[in-house]
């Protein structure tokens, strides 16, 4: 079972750049995209053999979710309640018969940090929400969660120290997740893999270069791993100042 996760950064730009080929060529089960910067009827994807799923930020241009999928879910949640952030398009929950998929486009902090207090609330109310799923079935939890968790995960980590998506509360914050029965697929394969990144600041050069931030992820229950039969980032894929990343499992 194939999942992608991609920050498209505006649909309608990606889509001019390449998206629809990725997506038939990638030939995923669960395709989920972030920022995608529409709202209903801006858009239309025919894509034959897949349920669409969108939560729209009520902002026009601005934030959003969607997943595509082959598999028709047992139930769809968009947001988890918190009005202020559900009204961004932020979250969308596909329920299955053997786990929850969960995909996320977490928000910056921004530059000077205006946001980190409200950024840290969504944290504990997102954590309390995957626990409360998790102990129904496991979570595959996806998207640009924007934070470099770990020095390893971007390219000038002493330079960012206290930035947006690398202070230490939102390290922090994932680090909590992670001790809560959940497992950053990529890093469990790659634990020492310092150069895989998936977002590059648009200036010059900077991705030719490959100086960059690992900010999106799969993260999985505990109990998920020893499904995982694969984990990958597709780095070389254009389209967006993020690149499409990848999860496969084998339920066996």
């Amino acid at each position: 079972m194939k999942f992608i996760s991609w920050n498209v950064n505006g649909i309608r730009a990606c889509v001019k750049k390449g998206f629809v080929d990725y997506f038939n060529e990638v030939d995923a089960d669960f395709f989920c995209i972030q920022e995608t910067k529409c709202q209903d009827g801006q858009i239309e994807l025919p894509f034959e053999g897949y349920y669409q799923y969108w939560n729209y930020a009520e902002k026009k241009g601005y934030s959003g979710t969607a997943i595509f999928t082959k598999h028709e879910p047992l139930s769809i949640k968009y947001g988890v309640g918190d009005q202020e952030t559900e009204s961004e398009g932020r979250i969308i929950t596909l329920e299955y018969e053997k786990f929850y998929l969960v995909n996320v486009y977490t928000p910056n902090s921004k530059r000077d940090l205006a946001r980190l207090s409200e950024r840290l609330e969504w944290e504990d109310n997102l954590l309390d929400y995957l626990k409360q799923l998790d102990r129904i079935k496991p979570v595959i939890y996806c998207g640009d969660l924007n934070v470099a968790h770990e020095e390893k995960d971007l390219k000038n980590a002493k330079s960012n120290v206290g930035n947006s998506g690398f202070t230490f509360e939102e390290r922090g914050k994932m680090t909590n997740l992670l001790q809560s029965g959940f497992t950053d697929s990529y890093r469990h394969f790659n634990p020492d893999q310092d150069d895989a990144f998936t977002w590059w600041s648009y200036m010059n050069k900077v991705r030719e270069r490959n100086i960059g931030w690992r900010i999106d992820y799969f993260i999985v229950s505990n109990r998920l791993v020893e499904y995982v039969q694969n984990t990958d980032i597709h780095a070389h894929i254009l389209g967006s100042d993020h690149c499409p990343i990848l999860l496969e499992l084998d339920w066996k």
